[in-house]
């Protein structure tokens, strides 16, 4: 929200640069805020809009006077300008405005920073650093989502170390957007129709660089109460309200796009949740005089759908009777009827009367994709039947593996050794060559010293993070002192520190290091070689399994023969996971096999110096060159859960004593670990270029959206 009004002419572009979640991924940026009032910087969870909303005036004019501050100003607002207005992107210069129009990217979560909580996990930071480097990369970009005011909910663990979920609505004058208004100067809004009542849609604009994402609200004053809170949650587990957002978010997506006056060219559907976008642009079709077959293949032409679930219970499944309640009269009135529409999220039995969004998605995209290698095959095998005329391998589903925004997710200390060491000569923050393997050939000439320093560093800043955190917690009065203590208080920088954050859920297994609590408390307790590890992650508040599992986790923290090198922090966010993926030591991941799509966090670890000891699953597979890590039992056979919860605890517990904490106390006389810096060094020049956004986003483009674009001009783009 602009509050242009109220800064100092001098500084007044400040409200511009806030309001452009740029500066999220320019330190420089980020510099001048903290360099305006660090302490409310700090109080306003490094929101520059909250930060601005609450600032002294009298501050503000101060800054507007000081020569040193007006000197970054300057510097960022005219780095701002070059950036938005530079011709010299990736795509100007490899493809020079070779798309007719934008491409639309639709998902149910975008997380681009914790000041904007309108993301769960995993799907909606892809979604975030997908839309940062297509800006970075000047592809022409528009997302569509939703605005959540309650977000997903932050997490609180009681006594008994149970997850309770507390939910906060959002101010939106304090969070980087705006309302959309038409030409006359009224609020812009939408209609969608569901069950014979019209819902109405507001639209709020967010800038991330150059691109542009707008997200839906129906919290306004045309819609009844019940809808209003329709788009108030993240994920609701109430599967008719789940139905009704992603008919609205597909829907009144499109349309939301068409009263913007945008023309996409292409149409990418992050996941089965936005499907219905292709049944409303066939819709379009069919209205201009297309029957259903020709509507069908002309949306399926400019279409790309990505699915990251690579089980069957996953993907958002209704009961097709409620689909065809909502969907009657929307398909009576283009002379269709609805059990056309139902046929093609049909599969399996018949019987069961079941509407697939992913099968939906996928008949009607003609470019699909799984997130890694393996998630291919897996994928491939699971919707093998939906193409029953051809083998396995023949399935046209590919693959993009997953890739990290460097930008967004190196730790500052690492950042400046890069371009002290690796980037000296290149333009880091502009073109950049983030994805060229021969340059990170360079970190070698790091020296051991130097690296070992920021990591420990690193992790001491982590520490104080968790320390604070807990005093906080302290503060409120209502927890105990023995459950501070749990938080990581008595956590010691100098010990090997293994990090396990994530999503709580069985298949993650969260609990499976404390398979033999005795083997483990040895590993930790071992005088000469400690160990302490750290959990994060929240259970979804439906899922009471892994509730129970949290709680389990919990309970080792709080328990005394550990010595305290258990921790469990609270609330895992976008924020915290910065300081987790730059602090740690090891990054361990344990899903059981094929069923980890791809997973990212181990990226971002490996990118600041955090080596992976992972199950060779998800992009792990593609990402272990033997050298650079550790994998968990790489060539087991499958087998059932209980058997395969032994054998790699197992192994865990043997490459804790036999490797991975020897080769870390492994230090000389000055106590840098030579050895597991030149594996950190290995991690870091095989894993930055290949699983960086950069290559996953020039792979997008050159795979996918060019050949979807010439579908419809006609002709070849290069």
């Amino acid at each position: 929200m602009s509050m242009t009004s109220e800064l100092p002419e001098r500084i007044i572009r400040l409200d511009e640069i806030a309001n452009n979640m740029w500066w999220s991924w320019n330190r420089q940026a980020r510099d001048l805020f903290r360099e305006l009032d660090y302490p409310l910087w700090q109080a306003a969870g490094h929101n520059p809009v909250k930060q601005l909303r609450e600032i002294d005036p009298a501050r503000l004019q101060v800054a507007a006077e000081d020569l040193t501050f007006l000197s970054m100003y300057d510097s960022i607002v005219a780095f701002l300008d070059g950036y938005m207005s530079s011709r010299e992107t990736w795509y100007r210069l490899t493809y020079p405005e070779i798309l007719p129009g934008p491409v639309a990217y639709f998902s149910m979560e975008f997380a681009f920073h914790n000041s904007l909580p309108i993301y769960a996990g995993g799907l909606g930071v892809l979604a975030g650093d997908l839309c940062k480097e297509a800006s970075d990369l000047g592809i022409p970009l528009v997302g569509v989502g939703f605005m959540y005011p309650q977000g997903y909910f932050h997490q609180r663990i009681s006594p008994t170390g149970w997850q309770e979920e507390v939910y906060r609505t959002l101010d939106f004058a304090q969070a980087p957007i705006c309302p959309v208004y038409t030409p006359e100067g009224n609020r812009m809004v939408v209609s969608v129709t569901l069950e014979d009542t019209s819902l109405y849609v507001a639209i709020w604009k967010l800038q991330v660089g150059r691109t542009t994402v707008y997200l839906l609200d129906t919290d306004i004053e045309e819609n009844a109460p019940k809808d209003r809170v329709l788009s108030a949650r993240l994920y609701t587990a109430d599967r008719r309200m789940r139905l009704r957002q992603e008919i609205l978010l597909g829907v009144g997506g499109v349309r939301v796009l068409r009263a913007l006056g945008i023309q996409p060219v292409v149409w990418h559907a992050n996941e089965g949740h936005t499907s219905f976008m292709m049944v409303e642009r066939a819709r379009e079709e069919i209205e201009k005089g297309a029957t259903f077959n020709e509507a069908l293949a002309r949306i399926r032409a400019t279409s790309i759908f990505t699915t990251h679930t690579p089980v069957s219970a996953g993907h958002d499944v209704f009961p097709s009777q409620l689909v065809g309640r909502y969907f009657n009269s929307y398909c009576e009135s283009i002379g269709l009827s609805s059990d056309v529409l139902l046929q093609l999220g049909q599969h399996g039995d018949p019987a069961l009367q079941t509407f697939n969004m992913s099968v939906l998605g996928l008949r009607m995209a003609s470019y699909c994709n799984a997130v890694s290698q393996v998630h291919g095959q897996v994928t491939r095998r699971m919707w093998h039947s939906l193409w029953p005329d051809c083998s396995e391998d023949d399935v046209p589903i590919v693959h993009v593996t997953n890739g990290v925004h460097i930008p967004t997710w190196v730790a500052p200390e690492i950042s400046g050794l890069f371009e002290k060491y690796v980037a000296w000569d290149w333009d880091w923050d502009w073109i950049g060559r983030q994805d060229d393997p021969d340059v990170w050939q360079r970190l070698s000439h790091i020296p051991n010293d130097e690296i070992w320093l920021v990591r420990l560093n690193l992790k001491r800043k982590l520490l104080r993070i968790m320390r604070e955190r807990a005093q906080e917690r302290w503060v409120e009065n209502d927890v105990p002192a023995w459950q501070v203590l749990s938080m990581g208080c008595l956590l010691s920088p100098e010990v090997l520190t293994i990090g396990f954050v994530r999503r709580f859920a069985e298949y993650k297994r969260p609990s499976l290091i404390f398979r033999d609590i005795e083997r483990i408390k040895r590993i930790v307790r071992n005088p000469d070689r400690p160990v302490q590890i750290i959990f994060a992650g929240k259970s979804h508040p439906a899922d009471l399994p892994s509730k129970h599992i949290l709680q389990q986790v919990c309970s080792m923290a709080t328990d005394r023969g550990f010595q305290g090198r258990i921790a469990f922090v609270e609330d895992y966010d976008v924020h915290l996971a910065r300081f987790l993926v730059h602090g740690v030591d090891v990054w361990l991941n344990t899903p059981r096999r094929l069923q980890e799509a791809s997973g990212t966090s181990g990226m971002k670890a490996a990118l600041n110096g955090v080596i992976n000891l992972s199950v060779c699953d998800g992009w792990w597979c593609e990402g272990f060159n033997h050298s650079n890590g550790w994998c968990i039992n790489d060539n087991i056979e499958i087998l059932g859960p209980d058997e395969e919860d032994n054998i790699d605890a197992e192994a865990i517990y043997r490459l804790l004593e036999d490797e991975v904490a020897p080769l870390y106390y492994d230090q000389d006389r000055s106590g840098v670990p030579h050895k597991w810096v030149a594996m950190i060094k290995e991690s870091m020049r095989f894993i930055i270029p290949r699983f960086c956004a950069r290559r996953m986003m020039k792979e997008y483009f050159e795979q996918m959206y060019l050949p979807a674009a010439e579908s419809i001009i006609g002709e070849r783009l290069v």
